[in-house]
Parts: C-alpha cells; sequence; structure tokens
C-alpha cells in the first residue's frame, strides 16, 4: 500500500495550464476522489500520476519514492477507464488473467487471484462467458476485477460509472466502496458527479480551471465550503446565493437586497461586522428553507416571501422553486406535508444559523468564505 503525493505539479499543454501548482497529500489506504467539471483538471492529474502525461513541472510521489521519470508498467498502479476496453474474443477468466500472464506468473498464482477477485465482485459465475453475454454493470466488474488481480499499491479510477443506468450507478458505487474496504489500498478516483464523490470519498479535492479549490471530507465540504464554486458545485440542489448588502443596525447586523432584510445570528457578528456597508454574496441551502408549518423550533428563523414557481413531488419531500418579485430565484426542500401552489406568494423560512456569507473583495469570480 503506499501514499501518493503532488508537489507543485503543474502541466501544460502549449501555454494552457491544465494544473496549475497543485499540492495534494493522499494518504495510505484512503478513498480520495477528485472532483470538478469537465475541464477542470481533474483526469489531467489521474493521467500525470498514472505516467500516462508527463509533468511540465513539480515531483509526484508513490509513497516515498519519485515516478516523475518511471514508466506506467513500473509505478506499481492499476487503472480503471470509463471505457471497459475488454477484449471481446476472450473470456471474462482470460480478460482477468491477461495482464498477469504478461508478467508471466505461475498458473496456480493466476489461477488464485483471479478467483478471489471474481468472488469479491460476485462474478465468479460468469468466468467462461464472453463480454457480449455481459450486462453493462458485469463488464464494468470485469473491468475492475483485472485491476484488482495485479494487486497494486494504488488504484486509479477515471469515471468508471459514467456508462451505466442511474440504478446500476447506485448499486455499483456501493459495491466499489466496498471493495475499498475489503482491500485496504489507496484508491484515487476522478468524476463530475458530485453525489458519487459525496457517497464514496473519505475526502475529498475539488478542482476548477486547474486549481486545487478545496480539500476536505465531505461532510466538512457541504457545512463549510472555503468559496462560491465549492459552496455551488457541492450539494443537490445547490447552494441558493443572493447579492446583498450587510448593514449595521446598532449591534445588529442585516443582508439586504431591497427586497428581503434578513436578521443575522448574533454569534456571526464579530466574523461580519468589517464588511458592514459592503456588498456580499448570501448563501443559504436548499435544506436551511423551511415551510413554516413545519419549520423546526429550535433556529434563528427568518421569514422570506416569494411566488412559487415549480414544485417537485419526491415522495419523502417536495422541492419548491420561488422567484422573488426581483428576479431572484431559489429553492426550498421542505417537508412532504406542505401545500404549495404554483403562481401563488408563499411565505418560507431560512435558518440563519447554517447561513453562508461570502466576501467578493478580494475575488470578484469566486468570493471567499467568511469564517
Amino acid at each position: 500500500m503506499a501514499s501518493v503525493t503532488f508537489d507543485h505539479v503543474v502541466k501544460k499543454f502549449g501555454d494552457f495550464a491544465a494544473i496549475q501548482e497543485m499540492n495534494l497529500d493522499i494518504h495510505d489506504e484512503e478513498f480520495l476522489v477528485l472532483v470538478g467539471p469537465s475541464g477542470c483538471g481533474k483526469t489531467t492529474a489521474l493521467r500525470c500520476l498514472a505516467g500516462l502525461e508527463e509533468v511540465t513541472a513539480g515531483k509526484i510521489y508513490i509513497g516515498d519514492r519519485l515516478v516523475n521519470d518511471v514508466p506506467p508498467k513500473d509505478r506499481d498502479i492499476a487503472m480503471v477507464f470509463q471505457s471497459y476496453a475488454l477484449y471481446p474474443h476472450m473470456s471474462v477468466f482470460d480478460n482477468m488473467a491477461f495482464g498477469l500472464k504478461l508478467r508471466k506468473l505461475p498458473k496456480d498464482q493466476i489461477l488464485q487471484r483471479v478467483e478471489n477477485s471474481a468472488k469479491i465482485l460476485g462474478i465468479e459465475g460468469l468466468l467462461k462467458r464472453k463480454p457480449r453475454e455481459l450486462s453493462g454493470g458485469q463488464r464494468q466488474r470485469v473491468a475492475l476485477g483485472r485491476a484488482i488481480v495485479r494487486e497494486p499499491k494504488v488504484f486509479l479510477l477515471d469515471e468508471p460509472l459514467s456508462n451505466l443506468d442511474a440504478k446500476l450507478r447506485v448499486q455499483t458505487r456501493a459495491e466499489i466502496s466496498k471493495i475499498h474496504n475489503k482491500l485496504g489500498t489507496t484508491f484515487v478516483y476522478v468524476t463530475h458527479d458530485q453525489t458519487e464523490a459525496m457517497t464514496m470519498a473519505d475526502r475529498i479535492a475539488v478542482m476548477n480551471k486547474g486549481l486545487l479549490q478545496q480539500l476536505d471530507t465531505p461532510q466538512e465540504l457541504y457545512d463549510r465550503p472555503a468559496n462560491l464554486f465549492v459552496a455551488g458545485f457541492i450539494g443537490t440542489p445547490a447552494m441558493n446565493f443572493f447579492t446583498m448588502k450587510l448593514v449595521r443596525e446598532g449591534d445588529t447586523l442585516f443582508v439586504d437586497n431591497g427586497e428581503f432584510k434578513i436578521k443575522i445570528p448574533s454569534d456571526k457578528f464579530a466574523k461580519l461586522v468589517h464588511l458592514t456597508g459592503k456588498d456580499v454574496v448570501f448563501g443559504i441551502r436548499p435544506d436551511d428553507i423551511h415551510n413554516p408549518d413545519y419549520s423546526p423550533s429550535n433556529i434563528h428563523g427568518e421569514h422570506v416571501k416569494a411566488k412559487v414557481d415549480v414544485v417537485e413531488l419526491m415522495g419523502n419531500e417536495i422541492l419548491v422553486y420561488l422567484v422573488s418579485n426581483s428576479g431572484n430565484n431559489f429553492v426550498g426542500r421542505v417537508d412532504p406535508r406542505s401545500k404549495y401552489i404554483i403562481g401563488e406568494t408563499a411565505e418560507v423560512i431560512f435558518n440563519m444559523d447554517n447561513c453562508h456569507i461570502f466576501d467578493p473583495t478580494a475575488n470578484p469570480e469566486n468570493p471567499v468564505a467568511v469564517r
């Protein structure tokens, strides 16, 4: 097993920097997910780690070993791609054993590794079949099995669930988490799907435009995003944002956009008072917008009125999409007993204990969270 270190890694394609000075420590046996939108640099980072791309600057370590000049085959890693890339003329057994045969391992050792991996993945009964006889989920497990039999120090997975349907994706991501727990190996997993990242990762590295935005546990990213990009990317539906002015009246702070004037809890006063009179971005998650009839009793709640635009009945919850007179759109995740009518003006409660304030002073494009 091994840790992985990116030490001031830069990767450029001509003048374009796909990765901008990335520093990242991945712990031994950790399941780390690189997440971000298309073009953010996450797959490039994985390919640099695999040795499929040469870094422009910086160093990459697997364990204590510098691997910048080590060929991919000698890095002791195994990679699973979005495409299954199975040999159609070979059986499942031969697909899984192919890499081991190239390394000229003894036949009995190959048989043992393939059978053990097949048992972990639940595909023991498929070893004699050809890929065309398998479902998409079964083919994905064979691709995983081909990586597992190598017993590498680090597993690299590049959006391995992208080709699966929604139900199978949920099932397979649970299986991958179980495999990680059984193997106790370092996993580096790339996805653009933040739900996959939140449900599978020990820690998540959020990337955008080649920059590492924040590295933390899923819950910390959700509760304490470092900036506006992370706040908007993590969470479904996304956090609601309002451009507002922070105003002070005595010892009380409010955020005011001319339509809503919302009181900030007193315990946040000291952290925010220096922004008095300035424009800020106010953020609140849909989970913290409640129907007044079913609102928790122990919160600092502020009432807001807006017109109901769309209502999505989810069974265990309702997503109500609202629009203010000034055109601010926002969404609340409310109690399933709620009754909202499209077109009516409705009242909701913001849980201000969990509100977020972002300061655009230093970086207007990606305001930093005020802590």
